[in-house]
Order: C-alpha cells, then structure tokens, then sequence
C-alpha cells in the first residue's frame, strides 16, 4: 500500500498574485492499492467515488504518461483540507494521484519531474508548488513550462485561517478581476510582494502588513466574501497586523507571532451571521510524502 500525505496550501499571499505560494499544517492523506480490476474509491462524498474523482483522474493521467495501465485500484482518502475554501484542496488531490501512481507503478520520478505532470494538470504552479516542494514558493511559466523557487520564512511566524461555511467559485473570482489594470496598480504590486518576500524571511509583521497590500484582485474578490469587512475588522481590532484572503477565498488568513489571537478574536466571530471555523496552522516545510507498507 501506498500513503500519500499532501499539505493544504495558500496562494497569492497579498499582492503576489497567481505567483506566490505556502504550504500549510492541514493535511490530505491519500492511500493507493492496486486490487482485483474495479476501481475502487472510498472516504469522500458519493458523488466523487468514481472515475471522474480528480485523485484518480490525476493517477490515471500520470499511469499513461508513464505508459502503464490500470487493472484495479482502491483509493482510499482521509481529508482535513476544506473544498473551495482557496486552500488548495484541488492541488492536493493532483498532488495525491501524481505521487500515487509514481508510487504504485515505481517509476522512480523526481520530486522535478512529478511537479511538471502536476501543473500540466492543474493548468497552474501557484499552490502545486507548495504542496510539492513545502514551504514558501514563488512560480513562474515560460514558453508553458512551470519554474519554482523556494524562499525561507520566519520560524516565529504563525497563521490563523478563518474558514467560512460557503464556498465561493474559482471561477467567478477570475471573472470579476478586470482585464486591465493601470500601470501605478501594476508597480504597486511589484514593489510589495519584492519587500513581503524579505518581510516574511525576517518575521516584521509591521512590515508584512503593509507590504500584503493589493491593487489587483483581492478588493475585487471580497465582495464575493460575505462578512469580509466585518471578519477582517475584527481581526484587526484585536490585533492583527497582517491579512489577506487565501487563494481565491473566502478563507481569511492571519499572519500572527502569538498563540493569543485565536482566543481574542473568538466573541467577535461567533456573533457573526455566518458560521467561521477558526483554524491555527503553521508552515509545511517538506511538501507532499510518500510512505510505502
């Protein structure tokens, strides 16, 4: 048998925009084992135990790259990341079918190689990238092919996400960014997410917080985010110094160096409207893992 444990992860991180990415403490596990010749899929909803579950999917689109065919799998999967919350639970499952397959079949693919599948895949190397490689990531596409860097981060460092209890569509909060953006919104955003990169290496929440600032999606995306201006003036009034919305939303994330606000916040955000999960989570630093019994 085969466990794969895949890191939940947040994207964008402020003004880095489909370009930064983080691997968080809140985990997938996925166990593969070859059986019979059914397909077999179990810990999900109903709806998804079949071929079009986007873990098998990704296993199966890695067994043919490989050039390998599937007889029988089961598919077993044990999930703490929350669907369409912007905390990659659609990477993590790539991530899962990906290092699956290079597991079962032992094609003996590098860490490299099996990041390359899982963007052509996911069409994106923002959250693949964390999930594969943990940490904190920056990505880049040339000429279509996906390129990752890693940069180091504060140990002090801590974040506290605020999780709601709807969804919001990936896909409307693509289709409500405009298409073109004035040249200062552009320079704005450059010269924040340069300082946030050394501002999160060094832990300066002060200046973390001033460089998460964003001129070009999340002003947009929180009017799809019902409570945001209430749940971030909240957060704010008792004392965070550095939020954004993870991903495409509507989870909320902290930036924080103390084990105190999570209790500070509590009142506030159990008078709201809506039902908002608070979660503390630290940074993944070692990515996706493969254990073979």
């Amino acid at each position: 048998m085969v466990k794969v444990t895949v890191p939940a992860s947040t994207a964008n991180i402020g003004p880095g925009f489909d370009t930064l990415g983080l691997a968080l403490s809140l985990y997938n596990v996925y166990s593969f084992e070859e059986v019979g010749e059914d397909i077999v899929i179990e810990g999900c909803p109903e709806i998804y135990n079949n071929k079009d579950n986007l873990v098998y999917k990704s296993f199966a689109y890695t067994a043919e790259k490989l050039g390998k065919s599937i007889k029988g799998l089961k598919i077993t999967m044990d999930t703490q990341i929350p669907v369409s919350r912007g905390l990659g639970s659609s990477s993590a499952c790539i991530v899962g079918g990906v290092y699956g397959a290079n597991a079962i079949f032992k094609a003996g693919l590098s860490i490299d190689e099996m990041f390359l599948i899982a963007v052509e895949i996911e069409g994106h190397p923002d959250n693949i990238a964390p999930c594969i490689y943990g940490g904190l990531t920056a990505s880049i596409v040339e000429k279509e092919r996906p390129y990752c860097i890693q940069y180091s981060i504060s140990d002090k460092l801590k974040f506290c996400a605020l999780i709601p209890n709807f969804e919001t569509s990936t896909i409307e909060a693509r289709k409500i960014l405009p298409k073109k953006v004035a040249f200062s919104d552009a320079v704005f955003n450059i010269s924040r997410v340069s300082v946030l990169l050394k501002a999160l290496e060094i832990g300066d929440l002060n200046l973390i917080g001033r460089a998460l600032k964003d001129k070009l999606h999340q002003t947009y995306r929180a009017t799809l985010i019902h409570e945001c201006a209430e749940v971030s003036e909240i957060c704010c009034r008792d004392g965070s110094k550095a939020i954004f919305i993870s991903g495409s939303g509507p989870t909320l994330m902290n930036i924080v160096d103390n084990d105190e606000f999570s209790e500070k916040i509590k009142s506030g955000i159990s008078k709201l409207k809506h039902r908002w999960e608070i979660k503390e989570l630290e940074v993944d630093r070692d990515g996706a893992k493969v254990e073979i019994t």
